[in-house]
C-alpha cells in the first residue's frame, strides 16, 4: 500500500507547484474575446456547490455510506477543476474588477481575498494527498489528513462565494 501511495508522490508535487505557476502566468495572458455569458456568477455558484458537497460528503462517510462519500468527493474535485477552467477563462478574457467598498468593509473583504488566495494554492497538495489515500485504499492515513483538508478546501469554497457576494457590486 506504501509503495502505491508513493508512486504517486511526483504527481503531487508536480501538481501542487505547476497549478498555481500556470494560472498566475495565465493572469498575464489577455485574450480579446468576448464571452457568451458573464462568468463569476457560474464560477461563484459551482464554489457553493463544492461547499454543499463537501458537506454532504462528510455526513455520508459519517453515517457509513462510503459510495455516497466517494462520489461527492470526485464530484467536489470535478467542481474545483471546473471553477479553476472558468475563473482563469475569465480573467484571460476580462479585466479584474476593482473592490469599491471603503473604510473597514474594504478591509474584510481584502481579509476574505488573500486567505482565499492563499489557502486555495495551499490546500492542493492536501486535496491530491487525501484522495491518493483514498484511491490506494490506505484509509487510516486518508482519515488523517482528511481532518485538515476539509476545513481548509470548504473556506476556499465558501470563501470564493463570499468574495463574489462582496465584489458583486463593482462588476
Amino acid at each position: 500500500m506504501e509503495q502505491s501511495t508513493k508512486s504517486y508522490n511526483k504527481w503531487i508535487i508536480a501538481l501542487s507547484v505547476v497549478i498555481p505557476l500556470v494560472v498566475a502566468l495565465l493572469f498575464k495572458v489577455k485574450i480579446d474575446l468576448e464571452l457568451p455569458v458573464f462568468l463569476p456568477p457560474i464560477y461563484a455558484t459551482i464554489n457553493a456547490f463544492t461547499a454543499l458537497f463537501l458537506i454532504v460528503a462528510v455526513w455520508a462517510i459519517k453515517n457509513n455510506n462510503r459510495r455516497l462519500h466517494e462520489q461527492l468527493m470526485k464530484t467536489a474535485i470535478i467542481c474545483s477543476v471546473l471553477f479553476l477552467v472558468l475563473y482563469v477563462l475569465y480573467h484571460m478574457t476580462s479585466d479584474s474588477t476593482k473592490f469599491g467598498g471603503e473604510g473597514i468593509i474594504k478591509y474584510i473583504y481584502l481579509f476574505v481575498l488573500l486567505t482565499h488566495i492563499l489557502l486555495s494554492i495551499i490546500v492542493i497538495p492536501f486535496v491530491l494527498i487525501t484522495y491518493v489515500r483514498a484511491i490506494t485504499a490506505d484509509f487510516d492515513k486518508h482519515k488523517k489528513i482528511a481532518k485538515f483538508t476539509f476545513p481548509l478546501w470548504l473556506y476556499v469554497a465558501v470563501s470564493g462565494v463570499v468574495v463574489y457576494i462582496m465584489i458583486s457590486p463593482y462588476y
